[in-house]
Formats: structure tokens, sequence, C-alpha cells
């Protein structure tokens, strides 16, 4: 099985793949020069652009509908478009789809199609889209990742009505399902398709070679209906984290994906590349089941959301490269109540409510494991600041191999943490009844209910209220104590423009279509 490449590695892979192209791109200079877009002048055409990413070995694939990894991502939204794409805040914006609209129930979407061409050079009709949702709601395609979520798509009664129009019906109703098509796994796909090694898609690149674990290279597609990308072409490489670094400051390549603080702070300050920072993109937790003694207790989740000191978490674990949280995810989204005070740490509070609920001087435990940076960190320094309010926490590590699924049935308290989605997934993926991966056990009948009508609500604005209920209801109750925002760290070289500030999982997230090198 391949594995992340080191950088002796990576430099081998550059030489021998593409000698000609590295060796051009290393004599233009990677500069040293960190304006507020890194390149001089406006956007131009021609070059070659090298983006690394963290590998997946044989697991790497280019079938857009069994993407997993980053990498994946980034290679399918180079040859493929979806209907719709999340934007900065998480909310829906057109892409192949120029417009959408529902009936009153939220049952009945009709999604108008923008004139695009695949690489083929057929045009994208309704049928394609049609042909992508059979595709991904295969019960045999069992790693097709958005099956779960689009299960909702009644695929006999959708049409198509006209020649850019496909009318698409649900069993239940879904006022945020345009969000639902811009997630991981929806691209559109040729009706012609039917070998993920030979991809037919809209997108900006049409891929020239692919080896799993190895390489990608895509050249420009000058028809594609969004004005072609600016470089001729595009190679996406897996390499390890100090890889990506070295080979970003040798001139070796022109972006890094998912960059260490450590890296950021020397990287800026030397000025050898430039640091693209998303502000608040994930999020970390302690997590509670409020299924299990003493969590059961409302009073005591709160004490300990009480007893957290969120800036010191931030400035040493996420080494000031983060915004501390106030129990409630995705913040900066669409749907996130600003309104709600910033809960502050308050170790008298917290003793009081402990007292009251017989807490105080019980013993408490934190499953955790390295299997995502910060974890251990942050449960230790919680266990400090517990401590100095006479709470005696223990640090358990469980397997990093195991630990998210290890998580959900083991330790009344762990470690958590969210990549970026829209407010609505998340509450559906871990905080309803039902919900797979419900890792603070929190099952309320009632929270679903409202959940339930806040998908049913196609006036935004009583939505939005509904989803601020939720979020509230869970601070004040629930087992989630969400005490910080990383940010999200991605690198580029200097010479680099068109590089914009996104959150993971978003449209310009891993996107080259729009970069150019001066």
């Amino acid at each position: 099985m391949s594995t992340p490449r080191s950088r002796r590695n990576f430099l081998a892979l550059a030489g021998t793949a593409s000698t000609a192209g590295a060796l051009a791109l290393t004599g233009c200079g990677a500069g040293t020069g960190s304006g507020s877009d890194g390149a001089k002048g406006g956007p131009q055409r021609g070059g070659q652009f090298r983006a690394l990413f963290t590998g997946g070995g044989e697991r790497e694939t280019i079938d857009p509908h069994a993407e997993a990894l980053a990498i994946d991502m980034a290679r399918t939204k180079a040859l493929f478009d979806r209907l719709v794409e999340l934007d900065a805040s998480m909310a829906p914006v057109p892409r192949l789809a120029t417009k959408w609209e529902s009936d009153a129930e939220a049952t009945v979407w009709r999604f108008t199609l923008r004139d695009a061409t695949f690489h083929d050079g057929k045009k994208l009709v309704p049928d394609d889209v049609l042909f992508s949702l059979a595709r991904i709601l295969d019960p045999k395609a069992t790693s097709h990742f958005a099956q779960s979520l689009l299960s909702v798509v009644d695929l006999k009664k959708s049409r198509s009505i006209g020649k850019n129009t496909v009318e698409l019906r649900l069993t239940r109703p879904s006022a945020d399902f345009p969000s639902l098509l811009g997630t991981l796994g929806t691209a559109i796909v040729s009706s012609r398709y039917d070998d993920p090694s030979r991809p037919v898609g809209t997108g900006a690149f049409r891929l020239t070679s692919f080896r799993p674990g190895q390489s990608f290279t895509a050249e420009r597609f000058d028809d594609h209906w969004d004005g072609g990308a600016y470089v001729d072409e595009l190679r996406i490489l897996s390499a390890e984290a100090e890889a990506r670094g070295n080979a970003l400051r040798a001139g070796e390549a022109e972006y890094g994906y998912e960059m260490t603080p450590t890296f950021a702070r020397t990287a800026e300050a030397d000025g050898s590349v430039r640091i693209v920072t998303a502000k608040a993109g994930t999020a970390q937790a302690i997590v509670m089941k409020c299924d299990r003694e003493p969590f059961d207790n409302p009073d005591v989740t709160l004490a300990f959301k009480l007893l957290a000191d969120r800036q010191k978490l931030v400035d040493v674990v996420l080494a000031g490269r983060g915004t501390v949280g106030n129990d409630m995810f995705g913040k900066g989204y669409q749907y996130y109540p600003e309104d709600v005070p910033q809960r502050r740490r308050d170790v008298a509070e917290a003793r009081s409510l402990l007292k009251k609920a017989g807490a105080l001087n019980k013993a408490f435990s934190i499953f955790t494991s390295s299997a995502a940076a910060g974890f251990v960190e942050a449960a230790t320094l919680f266990a400090e600041q517990a401590a100095e309010a006479g709470v005696r926490i223990r640090i358990d590590q469980g397997s990093p191999e195991t630990y998210f699924k290890d998580q959900l049935a083991k330790g009344a308290m762990g470690s958590h943490r969210s990549g970026a989605m829209t407010i609505p997934n998340y509450l559906n993926d871990r905080l309803l009844t039902e919900s797979p991966f419900n890792a603070s056990a929190w099952r309320r009948r009632d929270f679903d209910k409202t959940f339930a009508e806040a998908q049913s609500t196609t006036d935004e604005a009583p939505r939005t209220r509904l989803y601020g209920e939720l979020q509230r209801t869970v601070r004040d109750e629930g087992g989630l104590l969400f005490w910080g925002h990383p940010d999200w760290l991605n690198a580029v070289s200097s010479r680099v423009g068109g590089v914009k500030e996104a959150p993971p999982n978003t449209m310009d997230s891993g996107r080259f279509d729009k970069v150019w090198l001066a």
C-alpha cells in the first residue's frame, strides 16, 4: 500500500514525472514578497501549478461520488462541478444550477441548469443530473458518501422539464435541500460516465493522468462555462506535512494544504511563503455523554463548561491560531446565533453547581487520543484548569486508529472535533436521537421535533430562529463544551495569486481554476 511521501520521495517524483516542468518553475524562483494576494498584477494564463495534500495511498480516488479525502476532493473539484456549492458561510451558491425554487412544502424542487459542456463535447442536460443522483443513490455503491444525505430524493418521481430544468421530488420536507447538493460526493457526471478512470465532467480541467498515492495531472479545459482555468497544467500530489513545507520553501510546489501553526509562524517570520488563513474553520470540544452519570444532570455539564479557560486553551493548544468557542457549532456559518453572549470562566459558579448536584468531590476521567492534533493537549490542560477548582480528572488514552468509533461507546467524557459543514448537517448527524455520530449522547424527542419543523420551514427568517433555538438549547443543557475554533491554514508561494481564504469543504477550498502564476 502506498503512503504519503517524504520530502526525498516527493523530490524524486517531481524529477521523474515532470522534470521539464519542475525545472521551469524552479527557474522562476519562489520569491519572498508577501503582498495581500502575493502575485504582482492581475490574473494571467500559463504555467504549471503544483499543489500538495496529505495523501491516502491506494485509497485515493477520482470517482467524485466516492471521494473521502481532501486530496480526492481537490482532484474531483478540478474535473467536475456540482449543481450547488457552499460559500464561506456554508450558504448555498449557484454552480451548474443557476437558480432553484421549491413548492410551499419544500418537497418539490426545480433547478435551472446553466449552459455547460462536458469534456467529451456534449452539453449538460437534466438527464445527466438524474443519472448522477441515481449513481450516488445506488444501494450497491456503499462508498458513496452522499447516499444517506440524499436519500430524501424520490428518484422515481423526479423528472426532466424541458432542456434545462430538472425537478427533484423529496420524500419529506427539506428547506435546506440545495445545501445538501453542495456537500461531499455530489458532483454531476455525464450520463455516459461508466469508468471512474476515464472521467467525463464539466470541470475547469481535463484529466491527463492519475495514479492513486502517486500523482494527478490535468490540463486546462478551454470550453469551461466559467471561462476556464488560468494555469495550463495542474498537478496535485500527496506529501507529508513536513515535506509540504519544505517543498514550498524550495520553490518545488506552489500550494500546501493544511499546514501546522508551527510552520505558519516560522514561514511568516522569514517571509518564505504566504499563509492563507480561514478563521475558525473547524471546531474542537470536550464532550460529556448526557445519558450517563453525572452528565445526565444539566447542572453538571454547565459546571464543566464554566471551568474551562477557553482563551488559554486556544493560546496553548492552537498556538493562538483560533477563536474561543461558545459551546455551539458553526461559528460564522449560516444560522449561527451571533447574539448569544460569550460564556466565560466562573469557577465559583461551577463549584456551586457541582455541590448542588452532589458531584463536587467525585473523580472524573477524559477518554482521549492522539487521533487528532491537540486532543491530548486540550484534555490535559482542561484537567489542570478543573484541578484549580478542586475537580480531579484523569486522562485515559485510547487507540488513535479506532478512537472516533470507540468514543461513541466508551467513557463519559471525551475529545471531539468537527470539520466544516452546515449547521443543519451537524445537528442531523450528531444531535438527533437516531444520529449516527451522536458523541454527546444527546437524545431528546422535543429537540428532534423542532429540527423537523426547521427542515420544513421554507421562510428563511423563522427557519433561522428555529435553528438558533436548537443551538441555544444544546449550549445551555447539552454535553458539548466547544472551547475553540482552530484556524484553517494553507500556504502558497509568494508568486501565486487568486487563492482565497476558505474553510474546508467550501467552494473556494482546494480550488485551482482561479489561481495564477506571476
